[in-house]
């Protein structure tokens, strides 16, 4: 592994307070606070990925990139959003992210939100209780020895 390979990142980003009540535009946000898609960015398509295992964890199922795929295309349709995108490989890809972030497990070839719970206590349990701690912890790590360097 190349030496300048990160072990885990984080990206996080502060908007205004939720004040819009369409439900794409609210996980749009999320994926944006959380690094999942750039400011300004167009391919926007982990946010219908996101959505559908919403939609999916409120009956406890687990999907498969197909059918994650085809609910995602159904929400593209249903806001009037261009289809591209949504190829095999990108959905892949963008559950993998999802998995990074410990968002989304994965069992059998089949994906669901992590222990099927609501966002915010995901987020509380995997990334601020755990993958931020040791973030944080490493960078720590780094600023210390810097310090302690004689040069």
């Amino acid at each position: 592994m190349p030496k300048d390979m990160p072990l885990s990142e984080i990206t996080l980003r502060k908007y205004e307070k939720p004040y819009k009540t369409d439900k794409r535009e609210l996980v749009k946000k999320i994926c944006l606070s959380l690094g999942l898609l750039q400011p300004g960015d167009g391919r926007d398509v982990v946010v219908d990925i996101m959505l559908a295992l919403i939609d999916a964890s409120k009956t406890k199922a687990r999907l498969s990139s197909d059918q994650i795929k085809l609910m995602a295309e159904e929400i593209r349709k249903k806001h009037s959003l261009e289809i591209k995108g949504l190829t095999e490989s990108n959905v892949r890809r963008q559950l993998k992210r999802l998995r990074d972030l410990m968002i989304v497990e994965k069992s059998n070839n089949l994906y669901n939100l992590a222990e099927f719970e609501a966002l915010d206590i995901i987020f509380k349990n995997k990334i601020e209780n755990f993958l931020i701690p040791d973030i944080v912890a490493r960078i720590k790590e780094y600023l210390s020895v810097v310090f302690d360097e004689k040069g």
